[in-house]
């Protein structure tokens, strides 16, 4: 069974296009070229002068999520810049059980 990978963060709105970009040139390009990753999606809502962002990634296994976060999967990884965009660094992901994909 497929597990999916989830993280959450915040920008102002006025960021929101630079993040963005910024995501899919480090985490999305990082987590896609991981050994088996099955595919990142990049979700954005935008209210109230900010940019809510989810980074949703599939994987074949918990022992392929170690490959991109280390040993304890739970925790956010973060790159150099996020800090510079970020309302507040969360110190952990979620996992999920893929129940149905179509």
């Amino acid at each position: 069974m497929a597990i999916a990978r989830v993280w959450r963060g915040t920008t102002l709105r006025s960021n929101s296009a630079r993040y963005l970009q910024y995501l899919k040139e480090t985490g999305a390009k990082d987590l896609r070229r991981t050994p088996g990753n099955l595919g990142v999606t990049i979700w954005v809502r935008h209210d109230d002068g900010e940019s809510e962002f989810w980074v949703i990634s599939v994987w074949k296994s918990k022992s392929a999520i170690r490959k991109f976060a280390g040993e304890d999967i739970e925790k956010a990884r973060y790159y150099p810049k996020d800090k510079e965009f970020l309302l507040e660094l969360e110190p952990k992901v979620k996992h999920y059980n893929v129940a149905f994909q179509a």
